[in-house]
This record gives structure tokens, sequence and C-alpha cells, in this order.
């Protein structure tokens, strides 16, 4: 008998220690963020909830890229002191649960289903929500949306058909000042060229665009891409002919006509061109091309420049909406090969001191609409809170200390 009391209390004591071993490791750490802890039980929730939002990609990757966000944003709220009520914090919850349809008390048997703790989730909305709150009071002010903004938005939900599109190859020649007239007799004499490999040969060795690694050929593009001056002159040559140099500032442009076709639809020419110039300092110089490559990696459209511009002086960056015909013909042709999104920094100002990144952000088309100003303007609205809020979480991710395990 006292042999049986000796072995099942040795079970006993073995399962105990077996089960806190096993908490102690949930409570180990894996990721440090300035000092703060996030433990393996805290992973292991936040990959069952995402698993249950069908999250795509790497669910532990994304787990951990959340949660040190959310220390982060906690961190800062802490230090301005933002806190939710209680009140505020169940009233969200039950608005999540909302928009999968259920109440919460059905939300949180879903969780209990998939062994997901219901403090998880409240972790989760707590931070999300605080964070809202406090984007909107830290920024609100510095986000002003005009109707013009509200205008060009609401034309961009048009449909873009395409008209007669033209296939080209460019070449843009910047000589310094005291090389203008060498510059202006080679132009001349690639104007008179009729031959494919001789024009891509010429782009190879003198023009100054990115381009000229494939021999300056461009893919399909409108021809209501291009300004208005220079619509017809393209129109108008024979596959093979280059164009006249055309005078830029600071460089001179030569295009050959590879092809024409007919699109789909035709469709009248933009009204206007909204398009964004963010200015680099140094020129070309490699810590300003560097610089508007790492912006590249941090825009996906314009209106994520305001985030990037922020705390610059308001010189620094240029949201512009006009008629084609007023834009500077250097602009419109970088503008004619972008679509929206997309970006060039060929350009400089200022004497080559400045790089100029630009970014092309809708061409507006004529055309009736029903869309909801206000709604536009409120969406506009987030959208620029959003490029905001982005860009702080960069600045605290970049000076924390994060130590993964």
């Amino acid at each position: 008998m006292r042999a049986f009391t000796y072995m099942a209390a040795m079970v006993a004591w073995t399962l105990t220690a077996g089960t806190a071993a096993q908490a102690q490791g949930q409570l180990a750490p894996v990721i440090t963020v300035n000092d703060q802890v996030i433990t393996r039980y805290e992973l292991n929730q936040r990959m069952r909830l995402l698993e249950l939002f069908r999250t795509p990609g790497d669910l532990n990757q994304v787990a951990r890229d959340g949660l040190i966000e959310d220390r982060l944003k906690q961190q800062e709220m802490a230090r301005v002191g933002l806190t939710l009520s209680d009140a505020a914090i169940q009233t969200a919850m039950e608005e999540f649960a909302g928009r999968a349809d259920m109440s919460l008390a059905q939300f949180s048997n879903v969780l209990a289903e998939n062994n997901v703790d219901l403090v998880t989730l409240r972790d989760f909305v707590r931070v999300g929500v605080a964070w809202r709150d406090y984007i909107r009071a830290r920024y609100n002010r510095e986000v002003t949306v005009t109707d013009t903004d509200v205008e060009r938005a609401i034309q961009r939900q048009g449909n873009r058909p395409t008209q007669i599109e033209v296939l080209l190859s460019e070449i843009i020649i910047a000589p310094p000042p005291e090389q203008r007239a060498q510059a202006a007799q080679a132009a001349n004499e690639i104007s008179q060229m009729r031959s494919y490999a001789d024009f891509e040969a010429a782009a190879r060795q003198v023009s100054a665009l990115p381009s000229r690694e494939n021999g300056g050929r461009l893919g399909w593009l409108p021809i209501t891409n291009y300004p208005p001056q220079l619509r017809q002159m393209l129109l108008d040559l024979e596959p093979g002919e280059v164009t006249e140099p055309i005078e830029i500032p600071n460089a001179i442009a030569l295009f050959q006509k590879r092809g024409t076709r007919e699109g789909r639809r035709a469709v009248q020419p933009p009204v206007s061109i909204d398009y964004a110039a963010y200015y680099i300092p140094g020129g070309r110089s490699d810590d300003a091309l560097r610089k508007a490559i790492a912006v590249k990696t941090q825009v996906d459209t314009c209106d994520d420049l305001y985030g990037i511009a922020r705390n610059q002086p308001e010189e620094a960056l240029d949201r512009v909406t006009v008629a084609p015909s007023e834009i500077s013909r250097d602009v419109a042709i970088e503008l004619a090969r972008l679509d929206p999104g997309e970006v060039s920094y060929n350009l400089t100002r200022d004497n080559g001191q400045t790089l100029v990144f630009l970014m092309m952000c809708a061409r507006n088309q004529a055309g009736d609409t029903d869309a909801d100003p206000a709604a536009v303007r409120n969406q506009i609205t987030s959208q620029r809170l959003a490029g905001l809020a982005e860009a702080l979480l960069e600045d605290l991710r970049a000076s924390a200390v994060i130590v993964a395990r």
C-alpha cells in the first residue's frame, strides 16, 4: 500500500511538473520591443487568430510583425497617456463581431472552438481602435482635403478606355551647358535615322534615361498620354521615322515611331492630369538617387507622399491637377510613360541641384458620376491619415530596440 501511495505521488508530481514546464514555456519571451516582452503564448494565439481570419502568407511572420507593431503603438500611446474605457472596448468588439454577422457571444463561441482566447481578440481590437483615434487626434489638422481633391478623385472612378496607341523609342540628351552645341548636332544626326538598330545604338550611347539599356524602346502607350503639342507630330510619323529634335528644359528629346494601333474604344483626351512632384536635394548624386529609390519602395499612391513629406517645408511636395497643355514639356514627356501609381526620377530642377521624384496620380476624363462627394472626402482623409500613420510607425520601428529569439 505504501509502495502504491509512493508511486501515485510520483506520477502526480511528474504530471504537475510537466504541466508547469509547459506553462513556463508558453510564457517564455520570443520577442522584446524596447524591453517589453512578447510571449510564446501571445505569438501562438495571434497565429490562431490569423488562421481563423484566413490571413494569407507565413502566419508566423505575419503574427510576429503584427505583435511588434502593436507593442510600438502601445508604447507611443502610453507616452501621450491615451487609453480606452472598458465601455469603448466592449463596443468595438461588438462592432467587430457584427462585421461577421454575429453577436459578440456567437463570435466568442467561434473563437473558443478554434482555441483562441477572447482576451486575444480584445487586445487586437483595443490596439487597433486606440491607434485609429490617436492618429486622427494627432494629424487631423495636417490633412486638408480641398474641393479639387474631391473632384479629381471622383473623376478617377470613371472608366479609362484607350484610343489610338503608339509604339515609340525615345532618346533624351541632357548635356552640360558647355556641350550644348555638340548635343544639338548629335540630335540633328539622330533625327535623320530610319533604322531601328541605328536609333537603338544611339540611345544606348547618348540617352540620359534608364530606357537606354534596352535601346530606348517603350511599350504601347495611348497617344493621349503625350502632350497635346506632340500628338499630331507623333501620329504623322511613318514607322522608322524620327521626330525633329524637341527642345525641353536642359535637354533635347527625340522619338522614333515603331507602330500604331487602334484601341478597343475611343476616349476623350484627359481634361486634366493629376500628378505629384517631391523634391530631393542633391540632384542626381548617389545620396539623392538612393533616397528616391527608398521613397519608391514606400509609396503606392500619390497620397502616400504626404506621409513622406511630413515635417518638411511645404515646398518639398507639389500636388498638381492641371490641363495637359499647362504642363511643362519635360514633365509632360515623363508623365506620358507613367500609369497611375508609377514614378520617375529622371528630371532635376535648380540647375541640377534638386532631384524631382515625379508620380502619376490620375488622368481625369470628363463625365458625370453619382459618387457622394462627402463619402469621397472621407475616403481621401482616411487614405492620407493612413499614410501618416504608416510613416510614424516606421519611425517608431527605426528607433526601437527589437530582439527576436
